[in-house]
């Protein structure tokens, strides 16, 4: 798995990448209550916002983290938005993109760098 600054996280899948925000974004968000997923075919820009989710605390969006096309979404998290205060780093992943270039990827930190950036 691959972590931005923005406490989302990237894992691959095959030829896709599942995106989906890491247990420390869930914590600061509180329980999560809205979640607005984008549109399977989506072509995206890095750094759009493509997610909104809310919480009793706060509104944030979700930025694509690559360049590349909506594959599909996680229509679990429509219907139970707390699912993310659940499982954030596993079944409550937001949606799965193509890759424009792959090479995006090594911008990103690894599982070590992310624990000690948000220490």
């Amino acid at each position: 798995m691959k972590f931005t600054e923005e406490h989302e996280w990237l894992r691959q899948d095959g030829d896709e990448i599942v995106v989906g925000i890491t247990e420390h974004a869930a914590e600061q968000l509180g329980d999560v209550v809205f979640v607005e997923l984008p549109d399977v075919g989506r072509a995206i820009t890095k750094d759009e916002e493509v997610v909104v989710i809310e919480s009793v605390k706060a509104a944030s969006d979700i930025l694509a983290p690559l360049d590349g096309e909506i594959t599909e979404v996680n229509e679990v998290l429509t219907d139970e938005p707390g699912k993310v205060n659940d499982d954030a780093e596993g079944e409550a992943w937001f949606f799965k993109m193509t890759v424009a270039d792959p090479s995006q990827l090594d911008d990103y930190m690894d599982e070590a760098a992310y624990k000690a950036f948000i220490k």
